[in-house]
């Protein structure tokens, strides 16, 4: 897997930064370019980080501009990762098809 594109941000509540970090990769799937999302929040208290959280979903089509539309969708929502698959399974559910045609 291969990272293509890191989007990044931080909130802060309290004395917790919750740092986002959104990652568009791009895999090798029958014999064509894959295209996923990788979502991760580190919980930093001051200088020391205390819990990280990640989920991903590998292969949601061939067609990169889709995936550039859903990691972008993320970003400005601040969506956390336990959250990820809540947010975009039906967009997977209905990316995924592309594959029949790109390959």
């Amino acid at each position: 897997m291969k990272v293509i594109r890191n989007l990044c941000n931080t909130v802060e509540v309290g004395e917790i930064k919750y740092k986002y970090f959104y990652r568009l990769t791009k895999t090798k799937f029958r014999n064509t370019d894959a295209y996923g999302i990788e979502v991760e929040r580190q919980d930093v208290v001051g200088n020391e980080l205390i819990n990280i959280e990640r989920d991903s979903i590998e292969k949601i089509t061939c067609k990169l501009e889709k995936v550039e539309n859903l990691i972008k969708l993320l970003y400005d929502y601040n969506v956390s990762p336990m959250h990820l698959i809540d947010i975009l399974g039906e967009y997977v559910d209905e990316y995924i098809l592309d594959f029949d045609k790109c390959a």
